[in-house]
């Protein structure tokens, strides 16, 4: 079992409400820095998600641990009817409604607070669901992934992006400096919570990507599994169904 990796490690709150509490601190600043932490390339990567999500043609979208929008709003190019982002930080999801406000995207896309680990919505009621690295921010890996398979349709797709590590040398070695001692710099430096970025750092270096993930996600009872490493493998969408 992975390390359970939290931002605030004095904190006596459970790691979801020091997640909650990170997000919300470092919301007006997370898309630009966003921006310089992975030169630009997560917009690349959030776009093969909406390409794969797309051929599925679906029509309602449940976009988890939305943050300020981004692939909800890029998810819109599916021409779905229905797109909720759904995240458990309001300073994150308030910046999103702006987003969405300003691209003229409300009647497409809603913004709702909650906890992914217990979500509001019926069984089986969304075709498509995303979530962009987030799931290694859930408390409870396996309850938050048994939830999505819950309101899930069945037959409807599943994707993932998510950061994983290089394993060919020196791609690995390379994205563990840079992980490890670059990207908290970069935070530290920008942001006003000076742990998050250490936290980001920390909770990629110990997720279970790549089969191991696979593993987690036949085990609760997806089928159809498959995972496309990006860019060297610094990051990887995967993709499942119900």
């Amino acid at each position: 079992m992975a390390e359970k990796v939290t931002p605030y490690k004095d904190s006596n709150l459970s790691k979801k409400e020091q997640v909650t509490k990170m997000f919300d601190a470092i919301s007006k600043e997370y898309d630009g820095l966003n921006r310089v932490i992975s030169f630009g390339i997560d917009v690349k990567w959030r776009n093969k998600v909406v390409e794969i999500v797309g051929k599925t043609n679906p029509d309602s979208i449940l976009d988890i641990a939305t943050g300020t929008g981004d692939l909800a709003i890029n998810l819109a190019k599916t021409k779905a009817s229905k797109i909720i982002g759904f995240d458990i930080s309001e300073g994150m999801l308030d910046i999103g409604r702006k987003k969405i406000e300003k691209l003229q995207l409300n009647n497409t896309i809603e913004m709702v607070l909650g906890d992914s680990e217990k979500m509001p919505f019926e069984d089986n009621s969304y075709d498509a669901i995303t979530v962009a690295f987030g799931v290694r921010n859930f408390e409870n890996l396996e309850k938050g992934l048994s939830e999505i398979y819950r309101v899930l349709k069945t037959g409807g797709i599943f994707v993932v992006l998510e950061t994983s590590i290089p394993t060919k040398t020196p791609f690995k070695q390379g994205y563990k400096f840079y992980a490890k001692f670059i990207l908290p710099f970069i935070g530290k430096l920008f942001s006003k919570d000076k742990v998050a970025y250490q936290y980001l750092s920390d909770s990629a270096a110990s997720f279970p990507y790549g089969q191991a993930f696979n593993n987690i996600l036949h085990k609760i009872g997806f089928i159809a599994i498959e995972n496309k490493p990006q860019t060297l493998g610094v990051a990887s969408i995967y993709i499942a169904k119900k």
